[in-house]
């Protein structure tokens, strides 16, 4: 008769309780008030001239950022074969080749365009984290302030459309 002796293994924190290190938190949701000052002031005055392009710009520089985690990722995780490394390398301009347009396209349809280059790069995130060991705490974060920016754009193409 064997002997088998079970040491149960501690549970991995799951994503949504792992902690956001306080300044990441605070440089993130920071990052959002533009976003949803911007969305506000296009709800309630409308016809301001400057809050449409503002909103498009400050959603472009934000998803020129996000490509460019992508880079830092490329240099940093070891565990990327170098195929990987040079799509990760790639994929990080990307976005800043759908932000620039969409600051030159009307407000309805730059939006659109910057929503879509957040849904892609959400999509290049998980990706990517599925190949490499991204912190526990990176991929809820980037939904939460991937959503909020994007309902911040589809509110002020809304508001520009009226």
């Amino acid at each position: 008769m064997s002997t088998h002796i079970h040491t149960p293994t501690p549970p991995l924190p799951s994503p949504s309780s792992a902690p956001i290190p306080p300044a990441v938190a605070w440089l993130g949701y920071g990052g959002l008030l533009p976003f949803l000052a911007l969305a506000a002031v296009g709800l309630w005055s409308p016809s301001a001239p400057w809050w449409s392009a503002a909103l498009l710009a400050y959603g472009a520089v934000i998803l020129s950022f996000v490509g460019a985690l992508h880079w830092g990722f490329a240099m940093a995780q070891s565990g990327l074969s170098a195929p990987e490394r040079t799509r990760c390398f790639v994929w990080s301009v990307m976005p800043s080749l759908m932000a620039w347009p969409a600051m030159l396209l009307p407000p309805v349809a730059g939006s659109v365009l910057l929503v879509a280059g957040f849904a892609a790069h959400l999509v290049q995130d998980h990706r990517l984290a599925a190949r490499t060991s991204l912190p526990a705490w990176y991929l809820p974060l980037r939904w939460r302030l991937t959503v909020t920016a994007c309902v911040c754009l589809a509110v002020g193409a809304w508001a520009a459309s009226r």
